[in-house]
């Protein structure tokens, strides 16, 4: 009951810092250039869930202010993507419905990451899909992004719960 009394007193966008260096961290030219990643909307996009499926499996395998920054994590991205589309002129009438979507499309990453994670699905096999949404590109791309990621996985893991929460990444 006492951890269900701290969730509503909560800051309820606390990890907006750590959201926008996820936001920055997935716009640096490198995934585009050697990793070949599509530099279009989607492309952009795939980037972004990709290293927030990443960053909420770190944070929910933390203690409770980690978990509890996963949720933050979660709406920060809401809101983001809201804010995106609503740019973009996508009206309200549509609006919750390809919010839902781009939600689901992050929730079925951060599924596919965890199976990754597990041993239970190839990185190469995931990247494809969650990068790539399967298109072609070089093996040396495809290599590079494994590698990146990997690396970034493995910083994630090393981090302290504290300093993902304060907003820091690797």
């Amino acid at each position: 009951m006492a951890s269900l009394m701290r969730l509503f007193r909560a800051e309820p966008r606390g990890a907006k810092p750590l959201y926008d260096q996820v936001v920055a961290r997935a716009r640096q030219p490198h995934w585009f250039r050697e990793g070949e990643v599509p530099d279009t909307v989607e492309g952009r996009f795939a980037m972004l869930a990709t290293l927030l499926a990443l960053v909420d499996l770190r944070l929910e395998a933390g203690g409770e202010a980690a978990r509890f920054a996963s949720i933050s994590l979660a709406e920060c991205f809401i809101d983001d993507m809201d804010a995106e589309l609503r740019q973009m002129g996508t009206g309200d009438p549509v609006m919750s419905k390809k919010v839902g979507s781009l939600v689901g499309a992050l929730g079925g990453r951060v599924g596919a990451w965890r199976r990754a994670i597990a041993g239970e699905e190839s990185w190469p096999a995931v990247i494809g899909r969650s990068v790539y949404r399967e298109g072609r590109v070089s093996e040396e791309a495809r290599d590079y992004v494994e590698r990146q990621l990997r690396l970034f996985w493995a910083a994630l893991e090393a981090r302290t719960d504290e300093a993902l929460v304060g907003g820091t990444l690797p």
